[in-house]
């Protein structure tokens, strides 16, 4: 199967790993460079929001936000161990917004999970920038099939 990520060590910075798209054409590449990190039971998902990224009122845009947090899921059941890139989908996705991102400043995502069944992945979490909180919301992901 092809990669479709590139999963690396972040240099000087100890424990968070960058996980980017390959082909930078992909959607995923949309949202540039995610980094991630196991905190005990947590999974820490980072973007960092550009212009780009930003409504008219010069803040993370809504669809931004949400792009990040599917992302996220993934990431973090990477992070858990529970996923390599391949097929596995998005089959639910509830978030509500709480407030608004500024641009230029590290979007995270904490994301916990729930429950694992044979196929699939129960997540939830919070996206915050410092101590302000952005969005919550619950996931769940099918696992890939193995072919």
């Amino acid at each position: 199967m092809q990669d479709h990520f590139v999963d690396a060590e972040l240099p000087g910075e100890p424990g968070w790993r960058s996980w980017d798209a390959v082909d930078q054409t992909r959607f995923n590449a949309l949202l540039g460079s995610i980094a991630y990190r196991l905190e005990g039971n947590t999974a820490r998902v980072r973007m960092h929001p550009q212009r780009r990224h930003s409504n008219i009122r010069d803040t993370v845009h809504g669809g931004a936000i949400l792009a990040f947090v599917d992302v996220a899921l993934f990431a973090g059941a990477r992070a858990f161990g529970l996923l390599e890139a391949g097929t596995a989908v998005t089959l639910g996705l509830d978030t509500q917004f709480i407030g608004g991102g500024i641009i230029g400043q590290p979007l995270d995502a904490e994301v916990e999970l729930l429950r694992e069944t044979g196929r699939l992945l129960f997540l939830r979490g919070l996206v915050t920038q410092g101590d302000t909180r952005v969005a919550a919301f619950s996931g769940t992901v099918r696992k890939p099939t193995l072919r």
